[in-house]
């Protein structure tokens, strides 16, 4: 196991429901005043979704050796914190911009999740 993943995934996992709990009700009013609750809904989301593919890649990493599975880790964290932080930022800021940096997080995520396919797939 990867003590690194678990810790992070774990981590992560605690800060979506917080940030979710937090969004459904302290900062309710102001993300319907803005209009971007669905948007913060989609960040505590696709972070959650991180935290447990982070915690899946902990677990896996003790069975399968293959180096690919630690880069899918990688960039599912990388991938976490750029989606969701993007979504985050466009939330606190109103600064509209965030939205063309969270496909670059997008993207980590997915070639985290083939990474952790492979890895799998060409372990021995």
């Amino acid at each position: 196991m990867n003590k690194f993943f678990l810790q992070i995934g774990a981590i992560l996992a605690a800060l979506s429901v917080a940030l979710g709990a937090f969004g459904a009700h302290a900062f309710k009013a102001s993300l319907e005043a803005i209009g971007r609750t669905e948007t913060f809904e989609t960040a505590a989301r696709y972070q959650m979704y991180g935290a447990l593919g982070l915690l899946a890649v902990g677990i896996l990493s003790g069975t399968f050796k293959h180096a690919f599975v630690r880069y899918a880790g990688n960039a599912l964290l990388v991938g976490t914190i750029i989606f969701a932080g993007a979504l985050y930022m466009i939330c606190a800021t109103g600064v509209t911009m965030w939205g063309a940096v969270a496909p670059i997080g997008g993207t980590c995520l997915m070639v985290g999740w083939v990474l952790l396919a492979f890895g799998i797939t060409k372990s021995k």
